[in-house]
C-alpha cells in the first residue's frame, strides 16, 4: 500500500486527522463517522479501506487504534437523516467525530469529494482516501467497527429483521422482512418511499 497522498500534509500538520464514515446506504440505523490522529511510529502497513479487511482484522485494528491513537466517533440518528437528508447527516456525524477527539487537529483529510459543512478546521477531500491516506483508513476502521457493533445490538432488539446478516443494507431479503413485519423506529423513513415496489406479485 502506497500512502504518499498524506505525506505532504503530515509534514506540515503532524497532528492532522483523518475522517471517514460508515452506513450511508443502509435502510436503518445511524450513519457513523470516525476521526483519528495517528501518532508518530504507528504501523500503517496493515491499514486499508475497512471494507477490504476481514472482520477479524478490522476488530484487531480497532482495538489497536483506540489504545494508541487520538480518536473520536460521531453519530447521526435515523431521525436526523430523515430531517436533514443523508449527506447533511453525514456531515453532522463527521463534525461530531472531530469534536470528540481529545485534542483539536489543525488539519483534516476527509474521504470523498466534499468537505463537510460546519467543519471548523482546514481540510482537504480525498476521493477513495481510505485506500490512499492512513489516517482516513484508520478512521474508516473506527467508523465501520462502531456501526457494525451497533447493528449487532439492534439485531438483538429487533431479531425479526435479521440485521446481523446485512447490517441494514437494502437486500432483497431485508425488503421482504420489512414488508412482513413493518417499519420499526430504527428505520430511515426517507429511504423507504418506494417500499411497495418491492412487493412480490
Amino acid at each position: 500500500m502506497i500512502w504518499d497522498e498524506e505525506l505532504p500534509y503530515r509534514e506540515e500538520f503532524p497532528d492532522l486527522c483523518g475522517i471517514d464514515e460508515a452506513g450511508r446506504g443502509p435502510l436503518c440505523g445511524p450513519v457513523v463517522a470516525g476521526a483519528v490522529i495517528l501518532p508518530d511510529g504507528f504501523d500503517v502497513s496493515r491499514l486499508n479501506d475497512s471494507k477490504k479487511l476481514s472482520e477479524a482484522k478490522r476488530e484487531a485494528l480497532y482495538e489497536e487504534i483506540i489504545r494508541t491513537c487520538s480518536w473520536g466517533v460521531g453519530i447521526a440518528t435515523p431521525e436526523e437523516i430523515d430531517a436533514y437528508n443523508i449527506l447533511n447527516a453525514t456531515y453532522l456525524a463527521m463534525c461530531r467525530a472531530v469534536a470528540a477527539l481529545d485534542k483539536t487537529p489543525r488539519f483534516a483529510l476527509v474521504d470523498g469529494n466534499r468537505i463537510p459543512k460546519g467543519l471548523e478546521i482546514p481540510a482537504r477531500a480525498v476521493v477513495k482516501g481510505d485506500a490512499k491516506c492512513p489516517s482516513i483508513s484508520a478512521a474508516s476502521v473506527i467508523a465501520k467497527v462502531t456501526r457494525d457493533r451497533m447493528m449487532r445490538q439492534l439485531a438483538l432488539e429487533y431479531p425479526q429483521y435479521e440485521l446481523e446478516k446485512h447490517k441494514g443494507y437494502p437486500t432483497k431479503e431485508h425488503y421482504r422482512k420489512l414488508l412482513e413485519y413493518g417499519v420499526a423506529p430504527i428505520y430511515r423513513k426517507s429511504f423507504l418511499k418506494n417500499l411497495d415496489q418491492h412487493r412480490e406479485d
